[in-house]
C-alpha cells in the first residue's frame, strides 16, 4: 500500500508523534489508520517509562485564574530549560492548568486522570514525552477559591505568587504578589510563626551575644532587638517595600486600610535534588554508541 502524505499528516496531527515515526508506523500496520495510532500511543508509553527516572527539575509555573473566585498555581518539570520554552511544553502547561479550574481535583492524580481534547492528561503527558524526547513531570498545584481581592505576578515562568487581600485596591494586590516574588518571605506576620522556631532562633541569637563577649544584662536586649529584625526578614509585612524601601510593607497596608490574609509562592524546582551530570552523561553515552 502507497502511504501518502495525506495520511502521515493526519496521523500526526491525531497523535502528535514526529513525522518519521508516523510513516513507519503506517508502513508497518498497511495504512490502517487506527492501528497506526495505537502502535504509536504504546511506542510514546515506552519512552515515557524509560525517561521518568531522569531527573525534572527545570519547567514552568503557571499561575491562572478561573470562574466563581478560583485560582491556580500549578508547577510543570522537564529535564532542560531548553524544553521548557518550547511551544508544545507552554501549551500543555497552559492546558493543565485550565482543566485544573474547570475540573478542580483534589491532587496531581485526579489532576492527571482528567480529560482535555478527548483524552487524559496523563496521555498527553507520555505524548509529549515521545514528541520532545524529555521527562515531563506534572509536580503539583494549589486551588484556591476566595471572596476577597487577589493579586497574581507570574516571573518569566519561574515563579507564581497569588496574594488575597481583604481590602485595598487591585493594583496593591499586584504590588504585594511582586513583592513576595522578589523577597520571599516564609510568613505574613509575626502571629504565623510557630512558637518552637522562635525559641530556637531566640537560643541561636543569645548564643551568639555571649560569644561577643557582651555583659550578661544586655545580651536579653540585644536578643529581642535582633529578633525584632529576624521577625521582619521572614515576614510579608514587615518588609521594606520593594517599590519604595523607606516604607515597610505593615505601612502600606496602614494606608490602604487592607490586610493580608494569605500568599502563595511556588518556584521552579524548589526542593527538587538536582544530578547536574546525568543528563550531559546520558547524552554523551548515546552519542558514542551511535558513531
Amino acid at each position: 500500500m502507497v502511504i501518502t502524505a495525506g495520511l502521515v499528516k493526519e496521523l500526526r496531527e491525531r497523535t502528535g508523534a514526529g513525522m518519521m515515526d508516523c510513516k513507519k508506523a503506517l508502513v508497518e500496520v498497511g495504512g490502517d489508520l487506527e492501528q497506526a495510532s495505537e502502535l504509536l500511543r504504546k511506542a510514546g508509553q515506552a519512552k515515557a517509562d524509560k525517561k521518568a527516572s531522569r531527573v525534572a527539575a527545570e519547567g514552568l509555573v503557571v499561575v491562572k485564574e478561573g470562574s466563581e473566585g478560583y485560582h491556580v498555581v500549578l508547577e510543570i518539570n522537564s529535564e532542560t530549560d531548553f524544553v521548557a520554552k518550547d511551544e508544545n511544553f507552554v501549551q500543555y502547561a497552559d492546558s493543565i492548568a485550565e482543566a485544573a479550574l474547570v475540573g478542580r481535583p483534589v491532587d496531581v492524580q485526579e489532576l492527571m486522570d482528567l480529560e482535555v481534547d478527548g483524552k487524559s492528561i496523563e496521555a498527553g503527558r507520555q505524548q509529549l514525552v515521545a514528541k520532545i524526547g524529555e521527562n515531563v513531570s506534572v509536580r503539583r498545584f494549589t486551588l484556591i477559591k476566595s471572596d476577597h481581592r487577589v493579586g497574581s505576578y507570574s516571573h518569566m515562568g519561574r515563579i507564581g505568587v497569588l496574594v488575597e487581600v481583604n481590602g485595598g485596591t487591585a493594583e496593591l494586590a499586584k504590588d504585594l504578589a511582586m513583592q513576595v516574588a522578589a523577597t520571599s518571605p516564609r510568613y505574613v506576620n509575626a502571629d504565623e510563626i510557630p512558637e518552637d522556631e522562635l525559641g530556637k532562633e531566640r537560643e541561636i541569637l543569645a548564643a551568639q551575644a555571649v560569644q561577643e563577649g557582651k555583659p550578661e544584662q544586655i545580651v536579653q536586649k540585644m536578643v529581642e532587638g535582633r529578633l525584632r529584625k529576624y521577625l521582619d526578614e521572614v515576614t510579608l509585612v514587615g518588609q521594606p517595600f520593594v517599590k519604595d524601601p523607606d516604607k515597610r510593607v505593615r505601612d502600606l497596608l496602614t494606608e490602604a486600610e487592607a490586610t493580608v490574609v494569605a500568599f502563595l509562592r511556588y518556584e521552579v524546582g524548589e526542593g527538587i535534588e538536582r544530578k547536574e551530570g546525568d543528563f550531559v552523561q546520558e547524552v554523551m553515552a548515546q552519542a558514542s554508541q551511535s558513531r
